[in-house]
């Protein structure tokens, strides 16, 4: 019997101020990022996970924001199976008291609105998401991408 070995996982952590310019930032260094990881601009991946982040770092700057306190954003590149494997996009900031609702509870805003639809484009570009506690305060709000096999 052979002991396999898991390839690494690869992982860019960053924080940003809790700013409109923060969350353009946090999308563009995530974007440059997998482009360094294999995944280039303008592709399928890149594409999908820009969009992701770009709502998460939005609303951690918007609805998240504590004042004087940052947000982080974490990418996350887990292998799996036959090539295959999991993008990992996790923003945390400090709030606790206005949480998003959880996934499947998400109800869309009226036409007219001009917010809210967020998380209902994670929700649709997403493999999965969820809300987590964050240690020892605030929350982690976590989509993940399923990558195609094949992916470096």
């Amino acid at each position: 019997m052979s002991a396999q070995v898991a390839a690494p996982a690869h992982m860019f952590t960053q924080r940003f101020s809790a700013t409109r310019r923060g969350a353009r930032l946090a999308r563009y260094l995530a974007v440059q990022q997998l482009d360094v990881w294999g995944f280039p601009y303008d592709g399928e991946v890149s594409d999908t996970a820009s969009a992701i982040v770009g709502e998460l770092a939005a609303n951690a700057a918007t609805h998240g924001r504590v004042p004087g306190r940052d947000f982080e954003l974490r990418l996350v590149r887990l292998p799996g199976p036959s090539g295959s494997g999991t993008l990992r996009i996790e923003v945390a900031d400090t709030r606790t008291e206005r949480r998003p609702p959880a996934p499947g509870t998400l109800v869309p805003p009226p036409p007219d609105s001009e917010t809210g639809r967020g998380l209902i484009l994670v929700t649709a570009l997403a493999s999965r998401w969820a809300v987590f506690d964050r240690d020892p305060i605030g929350k982690v709000v976590r989509a993940e991408l399923d990558l195609p096999a094949g992916s470096r």
